[in-house]
């Protein structure tokens, strides 16, 4: 396996984007991280993949660990969208002719449905896991007006996002990893809370427009974002298909159930090749 880091400009941001080779490329998968992480947190998932021929490309968001911009905050939806195109087209330079998956977790996992509804690519699927389509709780309906205010008169401004780092992982060694990396933050704007709840509610209410094979991976016990959101969609999709991990957490890739999550993408992936 090689490793390489890269970077990119888009919208006067500098990106910051990290590549894992595997010694032979069957297929890419392009990674898209969640919110108040960074794309190193899923080392160990690249080094899986890439033990069974996979190569994986991923990348910082905007206001995300290397990259640049205040701290989770971005310029518009679509701006995020428009991060993953530039981040699938340095995949297809590092790799051409290859076929390219997209993998999201969390907020990625939001982001990676949406663009795969939105916009034109020629990817051959998908992987979301715990996608932010729902939150686990109501957020208090004041401070969703005073939310939506914010974004009309200062979007940029950040409150913490108020995430338990115990909610993350039935293991205590990884939510002591996420309390310790220094790359991690709880920092959050109207454009990264209030769009991706709106783009949620899309996403599911759309599923019917998906065009290519989606997996999707829930645990029953993640008290930050609801399975039956990844239920909804997948029930009014024809070509999504859904997982549920009993007793799992937020984190399915760094909690208990792992290395079983694990190895179901790599079966997953090479069922569509």
């Amino acid at each position: 396996m090689i490793h390489q880091e890269f970077n990119f400009n888009y919208c006067n941001t500098e990106f910051y984007g990290q590549y894992w080779q595997a010694n032979t490329t069957k297929a890419v998968v392009v990674l898209v991280h969640g919110m108040g992480e960074h794309s190193g947190r899923f080392a160990h998932v690249a080094q899986k993949l890439t033990e069974n021929d996979f190569s994986v490309v991923a990348f910082d968001h905007f206001g995300h660990g290397k990259t640049e911009g205040k701290r989770g905050h971005n310029p518009n939806f679509d701006a995020v969208l428009e991060s993953i195109q530039k981040t699938i087209e340095k995949a297809e330079n590092l790799f051409p002719e290859k076929t390219i998956f997209l993998y999201g977790h969390s907020m990625g996992g939001n982001a990676v449905i949406n663009f795969v509804l939105r916009k034109n690519h020629s990817l051959k699927g998908a992987i979301a896991t715990s996608p932010f389509l729902k939150l686990a709780f109501e957020p208090p309906k004041i401070k969703l007006f005073v939310g939506k205010i914010l974004q009309k008169i200062a979007p940029s401004i950040t409150l913490g996002n108020e995430l338990n780092p115990n909610d993350i992982s039935r293991d205590p060694k990884a939510v002591e990893d996420y309390k310790n990396d220094v790359l991690v933050h709880d920092q959050i704007s109207p454009n990264f809370s209030l769009t991706f709840i709106e783009s949620g509610k899309w996403a599911i209410e759309n599923a019917s427009k998906l065009s290519i094979p989606m997996w999707i991976a829930h645990g029953t016990e993640d008290k930050i974002i609801d399975y039956k959101g990844s239920q909804a969609f997948v029930n009014n999709s024809k070509k999504a298909s859904l997982k549920l991990f009993e007793g799992g957490y937020h984190e399915l890739q760094h909690d208990l159930c792992k290395d079983e999550l694990l190895q179901d993408v790599v079966d997953w992936l090479n069922s569509q090749l």
